[in-house]
């Protein structure tokens, strides 16, 4: 049985964690630093840091972020947000970083998945792929970038196969139609990516109840579980919903 694993996701603007809903009505969530110690201290298996304003705001990723954020804990950080470039990625990485989140960049310039696999190995390489449903698609769901503004016309499973065979490591699947609803994550979505391919995927956007960490897993097929509000505003802890994964039965680090 597969081991499954928490991260919380600290979406960052201005310096400060936000969280919105559907990617906009952004309310500040706290200091960046304060939240990634209390995570790894409540037994997180991994953090995600996005900087959310950076594709819209043309910019790199602030590696000051990064830093604050990763000599503070010893778990692995993914940090996604304006990284476009093997320069990019090196940078991010050298800031402390264990994995780079490229969306945008990589749907733009599909070789920059091959490229950086090659150099820094697939493991640190995850693709997110934010989607919204669209009928026209064979899968139903429509690949959208820059911050979940605009909609590509391309088929968003289709694109996470062909991520897949360019060399990524892990596929990040967020629904826009779930994002910050805290209804539970769009577990057709999320089980549309995990069918389609053998890497790990992390489950994001929309969680709010317990059962809805387990639905992630057992029907999503996720690996990881990637919450933001139900942990920024303390309605759960790490620990709880470890517990509660483990008493139904799934495997977990406690």
């Amino acid at each position: 049985m597969k081991t499954v694993k928490i991260m919380p996701c600290l979406d960052m603007k201005d310096g400060r964690v936000v969280k919105g809903i559907h990617f906009v009505d952004l309310k500040d969530a706290g200091d960046p630093v304060e939240n990634a110690k209390l995570y790894q201290k409540e037994g997180a298996d991994e953090l995600a840091m996005l900087d959310i304003a950076a594709t819209l705001e043309n910019r790199k990723t602030r590696l000051a972020w990064i830093r604050s954020v990763s000599s503070v804990i010893d778990i692995p950080l993914t940090v996604g947000g304006g990284i476009g470039s093997l320069d990019d990625i090196e940078s991010v990485l050298d800031a402390g970083a264990n994995k780079i989140s490229v969306n945008s960049a990589a749907v733009k310039n599909p070789q920059l998945i091959k490229q950086a696999a090659e150099k820094f190995g697939s493991e640190s390489i995850t693709i997110a792929i934010d989607a919204r449903r669209n009928k026209q698609m064979q899968s139903g769901f429509e690949l959208v970038v820059s911050g979940g503004t605009k909609p590509v016309g391309k088929d968003a499973v289709e694109w996470a196969k062909e991520c897949q065979r360019l060399g990524a490591g892990t596929i990040l699947p967020t629904s826009m139609d779930a994002d910050g609803t805290k209804a539970g994550y769009d577990l057709e979505f999320t089980r549309a990516i995990s069918d389609a391919v053998d890497l790990p995927v992390v489950a994001s956007g929309g969680a709010g109840t317990l059962e809805h960490f387990y639905e992630a897993v057992v029907k999503g097929g996720a690996d990881v579980v990637l919450a933001a509000s139900v942990f920024h505003y303390r309605i759960f802890s790490i620990r709880q919903v470890k517990e509660y994964l483990r008493d139904k039965g799934l495997k977990v680090n406690l």
